[in-house]
């Protein structure tokens, strides 16, 4: 039967494939008493075999696409199958009372896990019951015959179907078999939304009841231009996605053709439009659409796929490999922006009623020294390579600026006595302005800055105060908004008026609503995921930006909605389009 789900469209694109489900199954059981203990105990052997042979490609798949160090983590859970104390136990007390592998395993693994707990004097072995945990987990879905989800073991093309998709889940995504998600909950600015993305798959999220409505191997069409989920599509659904999914793909080869062309709008206007990246890799996706510039470099992936803290050598290698892969054109990096929903789990943050507006960004690099002291060193030496911009997140005030810029100054003179070259020239300072008390002191901001960077993503959610994850409130993420746009162009203003340049590397930056807007405020550099890159080039190249100041005026002064503008906006373009 044909249903179709609406959701949020949070990456372009047409897929169609079967769904995969990233959802926890259910490994509940009931508690009997068993006549053949033999046959019992040869299901349980069959089940540690076949949780043994799923590790071992785990673990060669973990490897392969995260590194030798993440990879031993599967070692450690292997040891914990072959050892005969282990199984041992379980096999003995199936036979002595007589009782479901599955009961027994629980009884014995729970007595495990509480004693390693226990040793709290032993930090090894407390870590050691969360392997037993894990190991439980897949004994268990062997025996009751269900499937454990694992992104890094998807070897043929499929549909991600999950509740939710952590930063980590997606980093494991392997863009040759996932050609699409959809979630139950999320919005444009969710992370998994970035990713995808950045991984240049189509997406939807936010449909509300999708892992309910989906079972795995059903057929999905993705419409990640529209916001639909096909589920069991018909002939006739199939032949019109073909159609729409062959019009995109034209669309897209025209815009191809601007790949090599600066943006230049019709009036002969110069803007620059950059990409957001999160690791050195998607540097390949930012060059085939023509990137003028790395807008927004988010370090935090270094720092998440890493099993702890980061060396300054491996930071300065990889800041290195996107400065020179940049060939000269500017790259911001902005230093590391853990907390909020962006948690490492060797870096323990205090439990927080409040976590976006608590301890996250520059607050705890100002606090933790020793860790954005080595980041600094290591953006420092990657200077020498390329066309540095070093940005500084979720500053509220002068003070926190001019407290990150002595510790960046320190740091050079160390450099400096060292003998260890970085760029003395040309390097430039500037932060994200996505704190409303930021943008509301820009004046007296842009006088010490380099350059502005306009986070919306958070700025809209500070402003609106809306939780930017809360499905509850996403009616309130409101770009178009009079009082989000007064903020901006204020910024914007603000940095012309000292000679400094602004760019803007929140999602509204790709937005083809905002673009308009932000065109005839001025703003210098838009930075946005590399797929859009294209799109809004072609669409800056057809408009005017002396008709588009009349638009910003009626946009702030005249409008009183976010949707009003929509309107507005949309109706301009159509009537101005050149």
């Amino acid at each position: 039967m044909t249903k179709t789900l609406k959701g949020i469209a949070a990456s372009d694109g047409f897929a169609t494939a079967p769904a995969y489900l990233l959802v926890e199954p259910d490994l509940s059981f009931k508690k009997t008493t068993i006549k053949d203990v033999q046959a019992e105990v040869q299901r349980l052997k069959a089940a540690v075999q076949e949780s043994d042979a799923e590790l071992t490609k785990i673990r060669d798949t973990a490897q392969k696409t995260l590194g030798e160090e993440e990879a031993q983590v599967f070692d450690a859970h292997k040891m914990i199958l072959a050892d005969p104390e282990f199984v041992g136990a379980i096999e003995s007390q199936i036979k002595d009372q007589k009782l479901n592998a599955e009961q027994v395993l629980r009884t014995v693994t729970d007595n495990f896990i509480t004693t390693f707990e226990a040793m709290t004097d032993n930090k090894y072995m407390q870590e050691r019951a969360a392997d037993v945990r894990d190991v439980t987990k897949r004994i268990m879905s062997h025996l009751l015959g269900v499937q454990l989800p694992n992104p890094a073991l998807i070897d043929h093309e499929v549909i991600v179907i999950a509740h939710d998709l952590t930063p980590s889940d997606t980093a494991q995504l392997n863009k040759k078999y996932v050609k699409a998600f959809a979630t139950d909950v999320g919005g444009r600015t969710a992370h998994s939304a970035i990713m995808a993305r950045s991984l240049e798959i189509p997406a939807v999220v936010g449909t509300n009841t999708i892992t309910k409505d989906v079972a795995n191997g059903d057929e999905l069409i993705v419409d990640g231009v529209n916001g639909d989920v096909v589920i069991q599509p018909s002939a006739a659904d199939s032949d019109h996605y073909q159609k729409a999914a062959a019009e995109y793909a034209s669309e897209k080869a025209e815009w191809s053709k601007l790949k090599n062309s600066a943006t230049v709008t019709a009036d002969g206007k110069h803007f620059d439009i950059a990409a957001n990246i999160g690791t050195p890799k998607d540097l390949a996706g930012a060059n085939a659409n023509g990137a003028e510039a790395i807008g927004l470099y988010r370090t935090e992936f270094l720092y998440m796929d890493s099993a702890e803290l980061p060396s300054e050598e491996d930071q300065f290698q990889a800041y290195k490999t996107v400065l020179e892969g940049m060939n000269n054109k500017p790259v911001v990096v902005r230093t590391m922006d853990i907390g909020g929903d962006k948690h490492l789990p060797y870096l323990p943050l205090p439990e927080e009623m409040n976590p976006f507006l608590g301890y996250r960004a520059i607050r705890i690099s100002l606090d933790r020294q020793d860790i954005f002291r080595t980041q600094l060193r290591a953006l420092l030496r990657a200077s020498a390579f390329g066309k540095l911009c070093i940005m500084f997140p979720m500053i509220a005030t002068l003070q926190e600026f001019r407290q990150a810029k002595a510790i960046l100054q320190e740091e050079m003179q160390k450099l400096k006595a060292d003998g260890i070259a970085y760029d003395e020239k040309d390097l430039q300072v500037g932060i994200m302005v996505e704190i409303p008390a930021a943008a509301v002191l820009a004046d007296q901001f842009a006088k010490e800055v380099d350059f502005f960077s306009i986070g919306t993503n958070d700025l809209i959610q500070y402003t609106m105060a809306a939780d930017r994850g809360n499905d509850q409130v996403s009616y309130l993420y409101q770009p178009y908004n009079p009082s989000i746009l007064r903020l901006i162009k204020r910024t914007i203003d603000a940095a012309h008026q000292e000679g400094k340049w602004v760019g803007m590397c929140g999602e509204a930056a790709g937005d083809s609503i905002m673009t308009p807007l932000l065109m005839g405020m001025g703003l210098d550099e838009y930075s946005m995921s590399a797929t859009s890159i294209l799109r809004v080039r072609s669409l800056m190249k057809h408009l005017d930006t002396n008709e588009l100041q009349e638009l910003v005026e009626q946009a702030i002064n005249v409008s009183l909605t976010n949707e009003e503008n929509k309107q507005l906006v949309t109706k301009f373009v159509e009537e101005h389009r050149h």
